[in-house]
């Protein structure tokens, strides 16, 4: 018997699409049949997200993600992922408001950081997330560090994501310059810190170690849900 996933989406639609395809595919591959996990998706509004954020009304933001997590419990799934990197600012707030288990996309990824044997890490995603410290916190315990690129780049990589990969446009000539921008760091690897930087950049892109957080946490989804 699977576990039925309760996926937040809408931070953008884009990753959220891929999200519910990477977790059916993979399904299929491992199991042969067509018995998928069943799947609630909650599409929050981008535009108010954003604003509560721009605006530091924490208040309001927690709010809003709590509304739709309740949603997606009030639906019956059996637990959530949130299928993006800036909410989990305040995932551990959100978490205790619900009574169903949350994966985190952050704990996935330093999981898998530690069994590559990385140590040092360049984030990216959109600026709130650079500037924030839930991902270092979080990977400081896996004794990782992570890096993040200087102010202009972070205005760069932000305009891309809000301007081009949240609307599903992917220029050459923006993931070349991401790509110019993430290998001008002596790192081990680079954390795509936001879900739609995976949908532009592939591995094949760069010798750097990318560590592709939409997947990571999409294939953990799968996993708790095929957990007996």
């Amino acid at each position: 018997m699977t576990k039925r996933i309760g996926i937040l989406g809408g931070i953008s639609h884009a990753s959220t699409i891929r999200y519910y395809e990477y977790i059916l595919k993979k399904y299929y591959a491992r199991r042969l049949d067509y018995h998928y996990p069943e799947v609630v998706i909650f599409s929050l509004n981008l535009a108010k997200l954003i604003g509560y954020e721009e605006r530091d009304d924490l208040d309001s933001y927690v709010r809003y993600i709590t509304s739709g997590l309740q949603a997606l419990e009030k639906a019956g799934a059996d637990f959530i992922v949130i299928a993006a990197n800036s909410p989990h600012a305040v995932f551990d707030i959100v978490q205790k408001r619900v009574s169903v288990p949350m994966i985190s996309i952050v704990e996935t990824t330093a999981q898998r950081a530690e069994k590559l044997g990385l140590k040092k890490l360049l984030l990216t995603g959109i600026k709130s997330t650079m500037q924030s410290a839930f991902y270092p916190d979080v990977f400081q315990k896996y004794s990782i560090q992570v890096l993040i690129p200087d102010e202009a780049e972070q205005n760069e990589i932000n305009d891309a994501i809000f301007r081009e990969l949240v609307l599903g446009i992917y220029k050459d000539s923006t993931r070349n310059r991401v790509l110019e921008i993430i290998n001008g760091y002596d790192v081990d690897g680079v954390i795509l810190g936001c879900t739609e930087l995976s949908l532009m950049l592939n591995q094949e892109d760069t010798p750097l170690r990318l560590l592709n957080t939409l997947e990571l946490h999409a294939q953990a989804a799968l996993d708790f849900a095929l957990t007996e």
